[in-house]
C-alpha cells in the first residue's frame, strides 16, 4: 500500500525554524516528483514547493522563496522541507504529494499529484 507521512510540524515562535519530513512507504520514491502544500483554515490548499525525482530541480512559492529549502534523500525514501525564518502567515496544515513522473516534471499544482499525506499542523505564533 502506497503511503505518504508527514512529520516534524509543531509550535514556533516567528523568525524560528521547523524541518519537516514526509517519508515513503509501500514504494520507491526514486521515479516520483514530491511537492508540499499547506492549508489555512478557510483558504485554499497552496502549493509551497516541489522537487523532481532526481532532484535537480526544484520550485518554490514566492512566499517561502530564500526562507524554505527542499531536499530529498532517495536512499532513505523521505523527502525534507526545511523551513526558516517562519512567519505567522505560515501557519497551516502542510502536506507532502507525490506523483510518478519519468519525464523529470514537477508542479507546485495540487491537481498534478495523486498520493497524499494526512498533513502535519505548523503554527507560527507571538
Amino acid at each position: 500500500q502506497l503511503q505518504l507521512v508527514e512529520s516534524g510540524g509543531g509550535l514556533v515562535q516567528p523568525g524560528g525554524s521547523l524541518r519537516l519530513d514526509c517519508a515513503a512507504s509501500g514504494f520507491t520514491l526514486n521515479y516520483y516528483a514530491i511537492g508540499w502544500f499547506r492549508q489555512a483554515p478557510g483558504k485554499e490548499r497552496e502549493g509551497v514547493s516541489c522537487i523532481s525525482s532526481s532532484g535537480t530541480r526544484t520550485n518554490f512559492a514566492d512566499s517561502v522563496k530564500g526562507r524554505f529549502t527542499i531536499s530529498r534523500d532517495n536512499a532513505k525514501n523521505t523527502v525534507y522541507l526545511q523551513m526558516n525564518s517562519l512567519k505567522p502567515e505560515d501557519t497551516g496544515v502542510y502536506y507532502c504529494a507525490a506523483v510518478r513522473s519519468s519525464n523529470g516534471y514537477y508542479s507546485l499544482s495540487p491537481s498534478y499529484y495523486n498520493y497524499w499525506g494526512q498533513g502535519t499542523q505548523v503554527t507560527v505564533f507571538s
